[in-house]
Formats: structure tokens, sequence, C-alpha cells
């Protein structure tokens, strides 16, 4: 769609209250237009009069930052927001931890005194929140110099880890004067620039997204290529990945080198093992996988977003707390499937199996799911990054699917879900045009499956 500058500083500031605003007739529109055929998640989703978010009825948004906001530390906001993650700030306030996944040639650039490589433009910025009215506190740059920071993950000692989808190489006419493809930690309640260290022994490809295992501080990371590995990191201290470790990958045991973009059955769990990368750091290849690859690894069409679940409150059959639910990752293979879809896999390590546990049978149900977040009342919370209209998606502990919002500019994927941690707010980006937004409401109103 067209898409004027005009309208976008009209609609990022914005605040919107789902449905409560829109006559029955244009409700009754959206169920018909955008409601799911698979689940009924908080119900239909009603035209946003702003025409940038539509919700359910009784949830509302606002607009916390956009591209082009002139920031606490005197820079402009970059843009391309991408992975986010959100953290306990002092004095009620939630910080939280933004990537923009900015390339050499990209219009905006993420300004800092001490960048990791002075000619790229992509990086993190750390926002304040107020926790009771969700208004922008202060907003700086805190990691600067690297290319395309995609996702990343959060870790349990308060830090956000971002990921460069990216391996460029030093060569004689392209500016660049460091190796690329690394994961960088910043620390959630750093106040300025952090130094860019990059964690060279969990490896160099294009990271994209990370979660971490509380109980014994490994790393689990995806690969944004057709034919990426699932790897995990193994640091010899708790907590200090810049003390370098063991990178691994995963490989299902009855079916070596298997391409996992179809074939598999929703449910069947696989017995997995690992196996070890030689070379973690190629600094003048791009085969981290390659190694993987010939040595039995699997592989996912495009592993993106990943989370930790840690399964409290789960119920089993009858209804009460499970008290052999172990903790389980998801994690997503943008482009798997029959019709390239999109594939969410879970996988328990207290178990050591693997398990398909949703795949997209049409575009219409699930477009290319990219990153996501496990919500506080057990749904996985995806974001869309597919062709024509974007959603966040909402998915039940059962694999029921439905639709929770649609990106009404018809423009830019999400990317960034996450939860503040008193779970009563959900936030989210828009990349393009480039917007941050908090999302509120009846989160525990839906009775088709909680109490």
């Amino acid at each position: 769609m067209t898409f004027s500058r005009r309208k976008f500083f009209a609609i990022a500031g914005t605040t919107a209250v789902g449905t409560l605003m829109v006559s029955p007739m244009k409700g009754l529109l959206a169920q018909q237009t955008y409601g799911s055929r698979f689940g009924i998640g908080y119900g239909p989703l009603l035209p946003d009069p702003n025409g940038l978010l539509d919700l359910p009825r009784g949830f509302q948004y606002q607009v916390i930052s956009r591209t082009g906001t002139l920031m606490s530390d005197g820079s402009l906001e970059p843009s391309n927001h991408d992975g986010m993650a959100a953290f306990p700030g002092p004095k009620n306030t939630i910080i939280l931890v933004r990537n923009h996944e900015l390339s050499i040639s990209s219009n905006t650039k993420v300004q800092v005194p001490n960048p990791y490589d002075p000619i790229c433009k992509g990086g993190t910025t750390t926002l304040i929140v107020g926790r009771d009215d969700r208004q922008l506190i202060k907003e700086f740059s805190s990691l600067g110099g690297t290319i395309r920071n995609c996702a990343g993950g959060l870790t349990p000692w308060g830090s956000w880890i971002s990921c460069e989808e990216d391996t460029t190489i030093t060569t004689t006419t392209n500016g660049v004067t460091k190796p690329h493809g690394y994961n960088f930690e910043v620390p959630a309640k750093a106040t300025s620039p952090v130094e860019p260290v990059p964690l060279v022994e969990m490896g160099r490809f294009n990271h994209e997204a990370v979660a971490v295992d509380p109980k014994t501080g490994i790393v689990y990371q995806t690969e944004d290529r057709g034919d990426s590995l699932f790897y995990r990191f193994i640091p010899k201290q708790y907590g200090n990945l810049k003390a370098g470790g063991t990178l691994q990958a995963l490989r299902i045991k009855d079916k070596p080198e298997v391409n996992t973009t179809t074939g598999f059955v929703v449910g069947q769990k696989w017995d997995v093992d690992w196996v070890t990368i030689p070379e973690p750091n190629p600094t003048t290849v791009d085969n981290v996988r390659v190694q993987g690859q010939t040595l039995g690894a699997a592989r996912f069409n495009r592993g993106e977003g990943i989370y930790y679940d840690d399964n409290k409150g789960k119920k089993d059959k009858n209804g009460k707390d499970d008290k052999k639910s172990k903790g389980e990752f998801y994690f997503t293979a943008t482009s798997g499937g029959p019709v390239g879809g999109g594939q969410v896999w879970r996988y328990i390590p207290g178990e050591e199996t693997i398990e398909l546990f949703v795949e997209s049978q049409s575009k219409d149900e699930l477009d290319m799911p990219d990153n996501l977040v496990v919500a506080p009342f057990g749904d996985l919370i995806l974001c869309e990054d597919g062709g024509g209209d974007n959603f966040l998606i909402g998915v039940t502990p059962s694999g029921e699917i439905y639709k929770f919002a649609r990106n009404a500019l018809e423009t830019g994927e999400f990317a960034g879900a996450c939860f503040s941690p008193d779970g009563d707010t959900l936030f989210v980006n828009i990349q393009s045009p480039g917007i941050t937004l908090a999302i509120w409401g009846p989160w525990t109103s839906y009775r088709g499956y909680r109490d």
C-alpha cells in the first residue's frame, strides 16, 4: 500500500481501544475476514480506526517509540526494529532492549562512540518505559557497529544476546574492518553503549535467535538459512559467555542428516543427540552448518525465533499441576512444511527429544512465523513475516491456532514480541516503518481452554 510520512506520524502518536470504537457491522466484517478458522482465540479482530493494529474486543495498544524520533542520547531512533526483550527496571519501570536489523547500505544507523566496526550500522537501543502508564521515559543506543542484528534472546542473568544475521568478512573493497556473524551481549541495566565483544566460540554463522536453559546455562541457537542447524553452546562458566565453551548441533538419532522440511508427523517424538562442531569460528568461510551436516546434524528450513518455557503451572490430563513437566524450547522453521508456511518445533532437554509441534497446511492459517514468545498464560505468540497481511498468531498448548492481531498498515513484519515481567503488557515491533507498541487487555478472558 502507499504509505505517506504524514500518515505514519499521525498513526504513531495514537492509542487505540480494541472494538469499543467499532460498529457491529464492522465487527462482523472483521470476523468474516480475519477471524481464525482454526481456533476462537480472543474472538474476531476489529478494524482499528487509526489504521495501525486490529485487535480483539477489549484490547488496547499504545505506540511507545518510532523511527526518526530524537532519543535521550541526542541521536535519532534507527529503523528496522527487530528482536526485543523486556526486563524489570528500577522505580517501577520496564527495560526493553531492541535490535535493529540494519545492513551496511541502510539509510539509518545506530550511533555509538565505540562501534565494533565503524562502517556497520546495526546494533541495539535500550528503552525505559513506565510499568503502569507504558510511557517512554528514556531511550538510547546501547550497541553499535554490527550488521543485521535480527533477533537474539534474554538470559537468566539479566542481559540480551544480540545476534548478527550476516557473515561478511573483510575484503579489499567492502570497507569492513572486522569479521561478522557473531553474538554480542548487552546487559539490560547498562546506561551507556556497551563495549562490543564478539562471542566467537558461540559460532560465526547467520545467527537468528537464542534461548538459555536457566538450569544449566546452556544457550540454544537458531540459524536463518534454508539448510540451517539447531545449535547449543555449552559454556565453560554459567553466565560468563566470554569465557568460551563448546558449540554443538542437534542430530536426530534415527534420521542422520535429515532435512526436516517435510516428512514429520505432528506430535511424534524423536530421540536426539549432539555433534560437536570442530571449528566454530571459521574466519574465511561460512561453513559451520556444513561441518555439522557432515556429522549427521538435522537440517531445518530457516530456523528463527526460539523461546524457553519452564512449564510452571502446566496441567496434566486431569487438570492438576503436572509435576513431571520438564522445561522445553520452542523454535520456528520459518519456511518449513509442505506449503512453505512454517513449522514450530519443540525440544525437551530433560528427555533429549524433539517433535514437530505445529506445521502450516495453508498460508491462510500460518504464514512464515519468525520471532516467538511463550505467554505467561501458556500460549505461544508467533510473529508472522509472510506475504500480504501479517498477524500475531496465538497457539494454545494443545496446538490450536488463532489470530490475535493484524498489522493494519499492510506493510512490514511483526518482530520482537515479548511480555513485561508482570505479564500485563505485550510489547512488539512493526519492523517497517519502525514502530514499537505496547498491547494490553483481558489476557485470561478466553474460556475455551483455560480455567
